[in-house]
């Protein structure tokens, strides 16, 4: 049985995918900013960090990059100590 797409390709869709969710979170923050006529940082930039994060640490892993493991992991931290000070400031209000 023949698959329908390689599993490189496969990989590859991935890859373009977690790059398409980074890039997405610098167009909300934008689109944000805008609304609010001063910068602004919404929530939903740090999910979409999480998400582009996970599924470019997901390729790295495949690629066996270390660099790029290395930096996604970081990264996700950062991402999630975010969410998690917002939580807190949310309790606190």
């Amino acid at each position: 049985m023949a698959t329908l797409i390689s599993q490189e390709t496969l990989w590859l869709i991935i890859g373009f995918m977690g790059q398409a969710f980074f890039s997405a979170r610098f167009i909300w923050q934008w689109w944000h900013s805008e609304r609010a006529g001063r910068s602004v940082i919404p929530t939903g930039f740090w999910y979409l960090s999480i998400g582009g994060g996970l599924t470019l640490l997901s390729y790295a892993i495949y690629r066996q990059d270390p660099v790029f493991i290395l930096g996604q992991s970081f990264g996700l931290f950062v991402y999630l100590r975010n969410l998690q000070f917002l939580r807190r400031n949310r309790k606190a209000d």
